[in-house]
């Protein structure tokens, strides 16, 4: 993938300081091209590189389980009541209820389980859209995970738990387990997770549907993949950040 990203840069779509000066004549004045020409290999890498964990995770499932997919859609049905509550949790938490609306409603992800899957009434046909669904069998209840990047926004977190939710409301229930997953944590330990948009949906430190980092890997691929996984990155970044540094900036 990285060579591909090299090739691009490097032979098919070159920085090209001319055209710059052309379409961007007040940025191309004011701005040295070396900023730019960093910019230029962000868009390229960010694009080449969107869905490399979950890509990564669909690898790992397949090889240690034998069924992985992304993108893969999960159908059921699921009790207008449950809906109703879902949507009565998620509201509990995006908006001040408590003590003369001074102090958030605190996720509780056992509890709230609990009561979003206690709803009953008419069956409504639902879709989900798994990030990834690994299992032992095509038909078989696997896990779901949802990927973000390990600092998400409030919105993306709040989509997530909703889906998480329907999976867990889904007659007959489609999946063992599904999880809020991070592909690594910048903070270190889980303890110390601090990204406080995420937290008005979960407890982070503490819920077991939240996975980041090398328990996110292990869960499937088995104790070690998580370090694994990450030492091959560090291996391979050296590797090419020299290319980079020499062939595409040009300062090695």
């Amino acid at each position: 993938m990285m060579d591909r990203v090299m090739d691009n840069v490097l032979l098919k779509d070159p920085f090209d300081s001319e055209k710059h000066k052309r379409e961007k004549r007040l940025y191309a004045a004011l701005v040295p091209d070396e900023v730019f020409i960093g910019s230029h290999f962000e868009r390229r890498f960010v694009t080449s590189f969107g869905k490399v964990w979950e890509n990564l995770m669909a690898i790992i499932g397949k090889s240690a389980l034998g069924f992985a997919e992304t993108d893969y859609h999960i159908s059921g049905e699921i009790p207008q009541g449950c809906l109703q509550r879902i949507q009565e949790t998620l509201d509990s938490l995006e908006h001040t209820t408590r003590e003369k609306d001074t102090e958030r409603v605190r996720p509780s992800w056992d509890a709230e389980l609990a009561y979003v899957t206690a709803g009953s009434g008419t069956l409504v046909n639902t879709t989900v859209i798994s990030d990834v669904f690994v299992s032992s069998a095509r038909t078989a209840p696997g896990m779901s995970f949802e990927f973000k990047a390990p600092q998400p926004n409030s919105d993306q977190t709040k989509v997530t738990k909703e889906k998480i939710f329907k999976l867990h409301c889904m007659r007959p229930k489609p999946v063992k387990a599904a999880y809020f997953a991070l592909p690594y944590n910048p903070y270190g330990e889980r303890k110390d997770y601090n990204w406080t948009f995420p937290m008005r949906w979960f407890d982070m430190r503490n819920d077991p549907c939240v996975l980041m980092g090398e328990e996110l890997w292990d869960m499937v691929g088995g104790h070690g993949t998580g370090d694994m996984i990450f030492g091959v990155v560090d291996r391979l970044g050296k590797h090419y950040r020299q290319r980079i540094r020499e062939e595409y900036l040009r300062t090695g």
